[in-house]
């Protein structure tokens, strides 16, 4: 269905090649999954197959892509044939990482952003409804039709990505960490509807981090490392290999065992962080008699040098309950207190000084011109050289003392979320906020992470964690909470 002899591929202006010395190939009714650490290339990868990196518009390739018999043969010069990418999408298509970047962003509901690829290809409307009602079954987006899709969680986002992929039918599926901010639920949705498609005949390609479940049930494993491609095989006689120990994915997920939460509660100080009787409802999402506000009656103390993990399922208010931590979001009812002070009537660039928060989207918050001047902003308060060790410090904790000249837009998906811990752990705050903080970090990118968290609790700081890693949860925090319902609970 779909190959690739990747002799060499760079990007314009890159000395280095991206990729290079990687075949892969594809058939109907196959699950390959093309496994790697952060920076091995997966994306650059995926992005080739599905038509998004196009040869001689983004880079160089030196080899040859195959789709259903058809052979591109490149060889950098510019008479190398050009890849048609509406030809191309029909017959392959793409879920990035960041799932937000399939929408279209001009559609108002769910239902109108699933019709939009039949819209392009002049699908009667009849058949149209009919397909939005089937896939929305499907990727269990039927009671989600009517919402805007800006108000969808990161998990919901994500569901939504993969049915617009899937309703256009075509013939080769590439997902890029399909399973990232799914809680249980998700998952199960989107493995049961990877082996539907592959029955039907679809040949569907991960791009993962993780040796996860998904992934051992693929026919086929492909590791990157570096740019080129260090094995290849049955996943059963991969897991052990040394290629894949030298990789950088994440292994756990293939054990059942998993650590006690994390020993050693702090006792006796006075809480940094309180919630008491925290209400919240989104504007039309709960005012009218008998609906339920997003965040009701919420009641938390944290401690200092306390972790705290909150988990629950897709859409239960996770986000919104940490944006509160630092004024982005007023509560309709409750007040919130940091180190015994309600924010209600302080500035929230006030807030931010002693509430660091790591977004679910990185690239949410990140906007300077290189990785020094983003952990630099926030310490303007500091003077010259105190500024500059600290920014160099923040750096130093996250890895990335050697990217420090680097625009953030050309650091990979892990390496920007690793930045936007850097900007909140360089001003030493008080309580640290973190969403998702483990999506799409290999597993040295975890480590980095944990030593983090260490380092902030050693110091004092507590630390307040969103995540759908159940081990990651109960290896690093002191508590793990459920937020299910508005409410929460032990689990």
């Amino acid at each position: 269905m779909l190959a690739a002899r990747i002799n060499s591929f760079s990007f314009h202006g890159d000395a280095a090649p991206a990729l290079r010395n990687v075949e892969f190939g594809v058939r109907a009714g196959t699950l390959t999954a093309v496994l790697g650490g952060s920076g091995s290339g997966k994306t650059t990868l995926g992005k080739l197959l599905a038509g998004w990196h196009r040869p001689g518009h983004s880079g160089t390739l030196a080899g040859w892509l195959e789709l259903a018999g058809e052979r591109l043969e490149f060889r950098g010069g510019g008479d190398d044939p050009r890849i048609n990418p509406a030809g191309w999408s029909d017959r392959v298509g793409y879920v990035p990482q960041d799932a937000a970047a399939m929408l279209s962003t001009v559609r108002s509901t769910v239902a109108e952003e699933l019709a939009f690829g039949l819209e392009n290809r002049g699908t009667p409307r009849p058949d149209m409804l009919r397909e939005v009602g089937r896939i929305a079954d499907l990727t269990g987006l039927a009671a989600f039709l009517d919402r805007d899709p800006a108000t969808l969680s990161g998990g919901e986002l994500r569901r939504l990505a993969i049915a617009c992929a899937v309703i256009t039918e075509p013939q080769v599926l590439v997902l890029d960490e399909p399973l990232a901010s799914l809680d249980a639920a998700g998952v199960i949705v989107v493995r049961d509807l990877i082996a539907r498609l592959t029955k039907a005949g679809t040949a569907v390609v991960v791009l993962s981090q993780s040796a996860d479940g998904l992934a051992r049930s693929a026919a086929r494993w492909l590791v990157l490392d570096g740019g080129t491609a260090a094995a290849g095989g049955r996943p059963r006689e991969l897991l052990r290999s040394p290629e894949l120990a030298r990789s950088g994915v994440v292994l756990h997920a293939v054990t059942h065992t998993a650590p006690a939460v994390r020993a050693g509660l702090p006792a006796g100080a006075a809480p940094v962080l309180e919630l008491d009787g925290l209400g919240f409802c989104y504007p039309g999402a709960g005012g009218a008699a008998g609906e339920r506000p997003l965040l009701r009656d919420l009641h938390l103390r944290v401690r200092p040098g306390e972790v705290v993990a909150i988990t629950g399922p897709n859409g239960a208010g996770k986000s919104t309950l940490l944006r509160h931590l630092n004024g982005l979001l007023q509560p309709l009812a409750g007040e919130v207190r940091v180190q015994g002070r309600s924010i209600a009537s302080l500035p929230t660039g006030r807030v931010a000084a002693a509430v660091g928060l790591l977004f679910q989207h990185p690239r949410d918050q990140l906007f300077e011109r290189t990785v020094l001047r983003e952990v630099g902003f926030g310490l303007r308060r500091l003077r010259g050289r105190e500024a500059g060790a600290a920014a160099d410090a923040a750096l130093d904790a996250v890895g990335l003392s050697g990217e420090a000249g680097t625009h953030p837009a050309e650091l990979p998906a892990s390496k920007q979320r690793l930045l936007a811990l850097a900007t909140a752990l360089a001003r030493r705050p008080a309580v640290l906020a973190l969403d998702e903080p483990t999506v799409g970090l290999d597993r040295h990118g975890l480590a980095v992470l944990r030593r983090a968290i260490d380092a902030e609790v050693a110091r004092g700081a507590a630390v307040i964690l969103v995540t759908h890693d159940p081990l990651f949860a109960s290896s690093t925090a002191h508590r793990v909470l459920v937020l299910e319902g508005g409410a929460l609970r032990e689990p």
